[in-house]
């Protein structure tokens, strides 16, 4: 590959781009100003829970505030939030050239059709990141969780496959779907967790381990689940166990989950959802992409979601009270005392 643009230089996509550098394809960043003045000083670290420590100097990354004119990049990564994705389609659809491949490593279902529609010369690829990354520091990324990029496409696509070859040789595995959407509603599942770790203020595995707050995640996966049945829609199996039954094991004991979900909590001390730091740093979350897509698959059927839609409404009421829910008081919160 000749050279890689991520548009959207968060968490993802630091993590996501910087494999790439380490992988020996030329990358440019396009991000916020403080990520920018973070990276510019400190240069970028990726760290993970195998192992991995690498830096990237300041120097040696290429680092812009808007998609640079005149740029031809193999591959585009979009990893704004989903908020963001029309304004960012619109720069990248008046930047770059027709057929410029772009994958969408955003969290929620829609946000490569809404691109497409916004930018259709661009060529759009849904994706999908299964692992949680946190910001450690300024300019440190660490990935806390396991797990396979995925992305939409087949091998005999020229850039998503060179991309899969140059990934692999920094460890990291991209697979590709002829049809992400089971991938997505399965990663949407499991992201229903985001919230819940946001609002109780604790690391991912901390919070993995209290029953109250796996008893609100459940509910909120089986509210959801049983939407995407009504509706006829598939959802992929990410984790040992089918979603269904994933279900039981939340809801039991947390002596019994400790000892069934051990590969679950395969979690290190550093990681938590993105949306915490969103919470903690007073910045937009991604809820609606969330949340709020299982009010609308539910508006979608003529029925209702209100599990969800009470969650999306204390993660946006989270201004005014910026203290943490214990698992009883977020029971409460959502009904399920």
């Amino acid at each position: 590959m000749t050279g890689v643009l991520v548009m959207g230089a968060g968490s993802v996509g630091c993590f996501a781009g910087g494999l790439t550098q380490l992988a020996g394809v030329p990358v440019h960043f396009v991000g916020r100003p403080r990520v920018l003045a973070a990276l510019r000083k400190h240069g970028l670290r990726l760290t993970d829970q195998d192992g991995l420590d690498r830096h990237i100097p300041a120097l040696q990354l290429r680092l812009h505030e808007e998609p640079p004119a005149g740029l031809k990049p193999d591959l585009v990564l979009l990893c704004v939030k989903s908020g963001a994705t029309a304004a960012a389609a619109t720069a990248l659809g008046l930047t770059l050239p027709p057929g410029t491949p772009v994958v969408s490593l955003q969290n929620g279902i829609g946000n490569a059709d809404l691109a497409r529609a916004t930018a259709p010369a661009l060529r759009w690829h849904a994706g999908m990141v299964p692992f949680n990354i946190a910001e450690l520091a300024p300019g440190h990324y660490h990935r806390g969780t396991g797990g396979a990029l995925a992305a939409e496409g087949e091998a005999q696509d020229a850039a998503l496959s060179a991309w899969q070859t140059a990934l692999s040789r920094v460890g990291m595995r991209l697979d590709l779907h002829a049809d992400l959407a089971p991938v997505q509603w399965g990663k949407l599942l499991l992201n229903l967790n985001n919230p819940v770790n946001a609002l109780s203020g604790r690391p991912l595995r901390d919070e993995l381990l209290q029953r109250g707050y796996r008893r609100a995640l459940a509910a909120l996966q089986e509210e959801a689940l049983d939407l995407l049945e009504g509706a006829g829609r598939p959802v992929a199996q990410l984790t040992p166990l089918p979603p269904r039954r994933l279900l039981t094991v939340l809801r039991l004991p947390t002596p019994l989950f400790r000892l069934v979900a051990a590969r679950m909590l395969r979690i290190d001390a550093k990681a938590r959802s993105s949306m915490a730091d969103d919470l903690a740093q007073g910045r937009t979350t991604e809820i609606d992409a969330l949340c709020g897509e299982i009010v609308r698959l539910a508006q979608g059927l003529r029925r209702r979601a209100p599990l969800n839609a009470r969650m999306q409404g204390l993660v946006e009421a989270w201004p005014r009270r910026r203290r943490p829910y214990s698992p009883a008081e977020l029971l409460q919160a959502l009904g399920l005392s």
